[in-house]
């Protein structure tokens, strides 16, 4: 799990440089709204837990896949940002690789 979890850090890392994320509960709620989000990703040490509740929700009802990380420190350093980060959508992966592709499709099967 730790190395599937460095993996998608990384993977978040190469697409906020190549393609575009979304940060922040506001911008991520507005594109899974709009069906844009392609991919979503929450930290699960967000307090309080309400912020977040809502997004697995519309995520299931919009079928975009969510994935949850343990630390919204790290999901903020691989968004390219000085603070941490609550959530994430990728909106356009940008040029990625083969290997990329399949790191996405393994996580949108769990």
């Amino acid at each position: 799990m730790v190395e599937d979890l460095k993996t998608l850090y990384g993977l978040i890392e190469k697409i906020a440089e190549k393609g575009k994320i979304v940060k922040g509960v506001n911008e991520v709620t507005k594109q899974i709204e709009k069906g844009n989000a392609k991919l979503v990703v929450i930290a699960q040490d967000v307090d309080p837990k309400e912020i977040l509740m809502h997004i697995p929700i519309l995520c299931k009802e919009k079928e975009i896949p969510l994935v949850e990380v343990p630390s919204k420190t790290e999901l903020g350093k691989s968004a390219k940002l000085p603070v941490s980060c609550s959530s994430v959508a990728i909106t356009d992966f940008g040029n990625i690789g083969e290997e990329e592709k399949e790191i996405i499709a393994k996580f949108k099967k769990e």
